[in-house]
């Protein structure tokens, strides 16, 4: 993977599951469960932490374009992670 930024072409949320559809520029549509997200957010508050039960159970409320990433705010009220393209496109 060259170091250029690869930015998604559309984001989608699934109204039945909330699952977060990322759509690659080759092509490839990449889906992510919310649960799984809130788990592997690497923000301040959450790096290091041990995974704390009941996040599986966390919805995407608000997606927030950040450049080089995307804002993911979750029904337990977290909205400090900010999601690299790349971390993302690697989960």
């Amino acid at each position: 993977m060259s170091d250029a930024m690869i930015v998604p072409t559309h984001l989608e949320l699934s109204p039945v599951n909330g699952v977060l559809r990322i759509h690659w520029p080759d092509g490839q549509c990449q889906s992510l469960d919310p649960g799984r997200l809130r788990a592997a957010c690497r923000c301040a508050a959450c790096r290091g932490k041990p995974v704390e039960a009941g996040l599986g159970d966390a919805q995407i409320v608000a997606l927030g374009a950040m450049g080089y990433g995307v804002q993911i705010v979750f029904s337990d009220g977290h909205d400090r992670g900010i999601y690299p393209w790349r971390y993302l496109q690697a989960l």
